[in-house]
């Protein structure tokens, strides 16, 4: 990609309303585009993150046996009647409209509902089972306030994956494999270290449900941490029983505030019963589906990512997620045509080589590029100029050292 051919455009300033760290950075980098309160626009270099964070998702959802789906946005409230979750008392997040016959339809904000029903048509028998679905698709929530950048949205896109199996034996081993693959999804994505498999509240479900927290200061939840075991408490459910039942000593917690980025809940019964999703054991006996359901929001794991990884230059992205795994920078004056055929040549050799490269080849100063280039928050920067006589700058984002190496040295220190 050369940076001369995007349209976004990095920005000195965004609106005085954006104060997160996250709206402030993606939509000055020229990764996002707000069009209005609670609704993105994701630019090509927003989406190229968003993407890779997706695959990471994906592969630890396969890893653990899901099947990807895609699911409708619009909704019959008949099926959501059946669950008593279509009356805007009991869920005050709908978005609904009607269609021109003057039928209500409603846009999806979860999907246990429908893909219950959808399950109906496809389990009877206990050969069935255990089947695990996922997606990721766009919900639309109606928030009263959206804030903080990507964090509180109305539209975004989520991963929801739902267990059918038959007992509570079989979802609660389940549970456990997923509670570890969104651990590993964290770790994946650079904010692992940070993040901690919290208890909390199960609401109407179970007892608990586990949220995954990430400890920063921009978070909106109070998590008390013991930061040995790697686990943490939520506030709602900070009392003495609690803490005995989990083995947790208040000497050992320390209080945070911390930013979800997932959750995971036990739903037993609580859907299969209403919508007929049953099944036949071996002898011939009818049981309800045992049901468990999980959820990442992947622009919400990037706003995260920004929040806890930058700096007062700008972004700083981990390797695993970030737009490029190289910023290329040719400092061209007017007169500089050799070192514009030598940036050309190196750009050449990298994508010949198969690394993700963004190529600043603007008419632009050494002053703009570099602020620039701190900004998108790209791993390795690599500048070529008239100083480096030949050779190329290199510079990891996070720190502030640099080495001249050949375009060989250069490949092979990426390829790694």
């Amino acid at each position: 990609m050369r940076q001369s051919q995007l349209f976004s455009k990095t920005l000195k300033n965004v609106a005085k309303e954006d104060q997160s760290i996250n709206a402030q950075l993606l939509e000055r980098g020229g990764f996002v585009y707000k069009n209005m309160a609670g609704v993105y626009s994701f630019l090509p270099l927003g989406l190229r993150v968003l993407q890779k964070i997706i695959q990471i998702i994906r592969e630890e959802m396969n890893a653990i046996g899901g099947q990807e789906v895609t699911l409708n946005s619009l909704q019959d409230p008949e099926i959501w009647k059946k669950t008593d979750r279509w009356n805007d008392e009991k869920v005050d997040i709908w978005f609904k409209t009607k269609l021109k016959n003057n039928a209500d339809l409603g846009l999806g904000y979860t999907h246990e509902e429908p893909l219950t029903e959808l399950m109906s048509h496809y389990i009877s028998s206990h050969k069935d089972l255990p089947a695990y679905v996922y997606q990721f698709q766009t919900k639309f929530r109606n928030e009263l306030r959206a804030k903080s950048g990507l964090l509180r949205v109305r539209e975004f896109v989520m991963k929801d994956l739902y267990s059918f199996t038959k007992t509570p034996e079989e979802l609660e081993a389940f549970y456990e494999k997923a509670a570890e693959a969104y651990l590993n999804v964290f770790r994946r994505a650079g904010i692992g270290d940070v993040t901690y498999r919290t208890f909390a509240s199960g609401g109407v479900f179970s007892k608990f449900s586990d949220e995954f927290q990430t400890v920063c200061k921009a978070g909106e939840d109070v998590v008390y941490l013991d930061r040995k075991k790697k686990i943490a408490v939520n506030k709602e459910v900070y009392e003495d029983d609690i803490l005995e039942e989990l083995g947790l000593n208040k000497k050992d917690l320390e209080e945070a505030k911390a930013i979800e980025v997932g959750n995971i809940f036990k739903l037993g019964t609580r859907f299969s019963e209403p919508l007929g999703l049953l099944y036949t054991d071996e002898q011939g006996k009818r049981h309800p589906v045992v049901m468990g359901s999980y959820g990442i929001g992947p622009g919400r794991v990037m706003a995260t990512i920004v929040e806890v990884r930058s700096d007062e230059k700008g972004i700083v992205w981990p390797e695993s997620v970030a737009p490029f795994q190289v910023h290329l920078l040719g400092l061209t004056g007017k007169d500089d045509q050799a070192v514009g055929k030598e940036s050309e040549k190196v750009y050449k050799t990298l994508l010949d080589s198969g690394i993700e490269v963004l190529y600043d080849d603007r008419q632009a100063s050494a002053g703009e590029k570099f602020a620039d280039s701190d900004l998108i928050g790209i791993p390795w920067r690599a500048v070529v100029s008239k100083k480096t006589d030949g050779k190329i700058e290199l510079k990891k984002r996070n720190t502030d050292k640099t080495k001249l190496v050949s375009t060989q040295e250069l490949v092979k220190t990426l390829k790694k």
